[in-house]
C-alpha cells in the first residue's frame, strides 16, 4: 500500500492469497462535514462533490490502485472491470483480474463480500443488500468470478474454484439492529428452509424479526461450495448501528441528520 492507513480502518490479511490486498475504511481519514465526516466516499448523498473527490483521490493514494466505484441499485448485474470501466458503471458487484484495478464495494449498513482465488490472479466484489441477497447478487458474482478463474485457468470446475477461494464478509447492520417485516423473512425462506435459523422474532410485534444478513449470507456461500469465510460474524464489533464514531449507518443516521456517508470494501491485485 502507497500510505498509511487509520487505525479504525480493516485491512484483513488471514488467508489472502499472496499479492492480494483488501480495506474496508472507516469515517476517519478524510475531509468531508457533518453528517458527512469524515471520510465519506459516495457521490449521491448530497455530500460536498469536491469532498467527496478528495476523499476518494486520498483512497486511491492509500491503496496505490485504482478503486473503481459503482453505482448500486440493490440489483444483481456484474461487471469485468477494465481500465476504461468508468465510476459510476450501474451493477451491485464486479470482478478484477487487472492489478492495480479495485473491486470497490460501497455500504452503510449493507454486506460486503470480497472474493480472492488462491492464485492471486482474480478477485471480485460484491454488494449484499438483502434485497440483492435475495436475488441472488452472491450467486451471479461467483459465476463471474468463476469464468474469469477458468480462462485464467482453463480445465478448473467450479468446485475446484470455489474450494481454492477465500471469502471475507465486511461490517454490515447487525442482527440485533435490523428489524425487518415478515416479507423479508418470507423473501428467503420460501426457497430455502435452512434460513429461517436467520431470523429470530420479535416479541410483541407483529410479524417483525431481527435478521442476521451475514448468517443469510454464509448459507449462500457454503451452497456454492465455498468454505473458507472469514471476517463478520455477527458479534456487535461488526455492527455498523452500534458504532457510530466508527462507521456510517444509514438506519441509524438517515432519518435524524437527512443523511449519511458511504465506506468502501475494496480488494486488489498489487500491481
Amino acid at each position: 500500500m502507497a500510505a498509511a492507513l487509520p487505525e479504525s480502518w480493516l485491512w484483513p490479511l488471514a488467508g489472502l492469497p499472496a499479492g492480494v490486498r483488501v480495506v474496508f475504511t472507516s469515517r476517519d481519514g478524510g475531509v468531508s462535514t457533518p453528517p458527512f465526516d469524515r471520510f465519506n466516499l459516495g457521490d449521491h448523498v448530497r455530500d460536498d462533490p469536491a469532498a467527496v473527490a478528495s476523499n476518494r483521490a486520498l483512497l486511491s493514494g492509500v491503496l496505490g490502485a485504482k478503486p473503481v466505484f459503482l453505482r448500486q441499485v440493490h440489483g444483481t448485474d456484474v461487471v469485468l472491470l477494465r481500465s476504461e470501466t468508468p465510476d459510476g458503471f450501474e451493477a451491485d458487484a464486479c470482478v478484477s483480474d487487472q492489478p492495480g484495478l479495485a473491486c470497490t464495494i460501497m455500504v452503510a449498513d449493507c454486506l460486503p463480500v470480497l472474493f480472492a482465488h488462491a492464485s492471486g490472479r482474480v478477485v471480485a466484489g460484491a454488494h449484499a443488500g438483502w434485497r440483492g441477497l435475495a436475488a441472488g447478487v452472491l450467486e451471479r458474482c461467483f459465476e463471474d468470478y468463476a469464468k474469469a478463474v477458468q480462462r485464467v485457468h482453463p480445465g478448473k470446475t467450479r468446485s475446484e474454484v470455489a474450494a481454492d477461494t477465500w471469502v471475507w464478509l465486511g461490517p454490515c447492520i447487525g442482527p440485533q439492529a435490523f428489524e425487518v417485516g415478515p416479507e423479508v423473512k418470507q423473501a428467503f425462506v420460501q426457497h430455502n428452509a435452512e434460513t429461517e435459523a436467520c431470523f429470530e422474532s420479535v416479541e410483541g410485534s407483529q410479524g417483525k424479526h431481527l435478521a442476521n444478513l451475514g448468517a443469510l449470507a454464509r448459507v449462500r456461500l457454503k451452497r456454492l461450495g465455498l468454505q473458507n469465510m472469514q471476517g463478520n460474524d455477527g458479534s456487535p464489533s461488526w455492527c455498523t448501528v452500534a458504532q457510530p464514531s466508527r462507521f456510517f449507518s444509514h438506519r441509524r443516521d438517515a432519518a435524524a441528520l437527512g443523511s449519511t456517508g458511504r465506506m468502501a470494501a475494496c480488494i486488489w491485485i498489487e500491481g
